[in-house]
């Protein structure tokens, strides 16, 4: 591989083109920047199709993708892709980047290599009502680990950032996530009504409040419906109970990639719902305020940082019920949370600030202390 004035290995994200979530199109996002800028930026990407090609280098737009693969699935197919990752990565040069550290652990080989190594700390995935208690025994651990083993901890959040300060000796870095400015798109897609309709987009999970919105949902008139974009499966228990709460005006369309469709049904909803309850600065909530969505988020300290307190904000299913109605029918509230979500994204959540300040990061000498004024500002709470 040609290697350019910088070099950087992304690790940790299922790769791109991003078809998945979150890290994938931020991974993106940040590879095409680099890229632009002059660097050489190779991203390990994970086949599903086993490991005939592990090891294998192909181009997209510029970008170097390794692929590896795994015969085995869920998350021991995951530790399994992040292993080969973390081996193959010290064949490389460059500074390694790690988006998520669930599998910390294998990246102090990186260290033990003189690699430099940044990571993003993710949300508290240990804390994630879904995982049993030796998983969650086993993030704790690499929470840990990742926060101590790298030269840079990132956190997406002030309040991820003071929970990773309390378990490792450095200061984190607080930069959060980007989202692109939308102000057109194509009419939305499922037969909807242009302003008549909430939607979600979330994974379908307990601490995601799937089940509260979909509850609330009964209160509203039944031509105004609920869209929640996620992928249902038929074994799992707290998918059945969501899919048993619903009314007919709850529609699942299951999980939806497609970007343009995606800000179709952003861009032309009554409102965006966000149940997230834990985790920091959330992709979808980002991109809602992008789309200039007014929003009905479940209130903890992330959400209302992440929205600037501009928002409404529910506690349970009764009080989502409640702003649910008020939204289908104050159109000034809904109005004035349009203009706040606009002027949340212009002040805090630009592409082109986030991913300058990933290079700062990427590029700065470990023992600097001294930070932008672009990256000081995500410090306030």
């Amino acid at each position: 591989m040609p290697v350019a004035k910088e070099t950087v290995n992304i690790l940790g994200t299922r790769g791109i083109p991003a078809k998945h979530g979150g890290f994938e199109t931020f991974a993106e996002n940040l590879a095409l920047y680099l890229v632009s800028k002059g660097w050489t930026v190779n991203v390990y990407c994970q086949d599903d199709t086993g490991n005939s090609r592990d090891g294998t280098v192909t181009q997209w737009k510029g970008i170097n993708l390794i692929h590896f693969g795994t015969t085995r699935r869920g998350p021991v197919g995951t530790m399994d892709f992040d292993l080969k990752c973390a081996r193959h990565v010290l064949t490389l040069d460059g500074v390694d980047l790690v988006l998520g550290y669930n599998t910390a652990i294998f990246n102090v080989l990186q260290r033990l290599r003189g690699r430099r190594v940044v990571m993003n700390m993710d949300g508290i995935e240990w804390k994630r009502q879904k995982w049993s208690l030796p998983a969650k025994i086993w993030f704790f651990i690499n929470e840990v680990i990742g926060a101590n083993l790298c030269h840079v901890a990132i956190a997406d959040h002030p309040g991820i950032a003071a929970h990773v300060r309390r378990r490792c000796f450095k200061k984190p870095v607080v930069i959060p996530y980007g989202a692109p400015l939308v102000t057109t798109a194509d009419a939305p897609p499922l037969g909807l009504t242009p302003d008549r309709y909430f939607v979600s987009i979330a994974r379908i999970e307990p601490e995601n409040s799937i089940l509260e919105l979909v509850q609330a949902a009964a209160s509203l008139p039944q031509d105004f419906p609920v869209v929640i974009l996620g992928k249902l499966e038929d074994a799992n228990p707290y998918h059945q109970r969501v899919k048993a709460a619903a009314g007919a005006n709850v529609m699942f369309p299951g999980a939806i990639y497609d970007s343009a469709q995606v800000s179709s049904l952003r861009l032309h909803a009554r409102a965006y719902l966000h149940g997230h309850q834990v985790g920091g600065t959330n992709p979808s909530l980002v991109e809602a305020l992008g789309a200039g969505n007014a929003v009905l988020a479940h209130d903890n300290k992330f959400n209302r940082w992440t929205t600037d307190n501009a928002q409404f904000y529910f506690s349970s299913a009764d009080s989502c019920a409640s702003l649910m109605n008020r939204l289908v029918t104050d159109d000034a509230a809904v109005q004035a949370a349009r203009a706040a979500a606009r002027a949340q994204h212009a002040a805090k959540f630009i592409w082109e600030d986030v991913l300058s300040a990933y290079t700062e990061v990427l590029l700065e000498n470990p023992k600097k202390t001294a930070v932008s004024p672009t990256i000081a500002k995500w410090a306030e709470v």
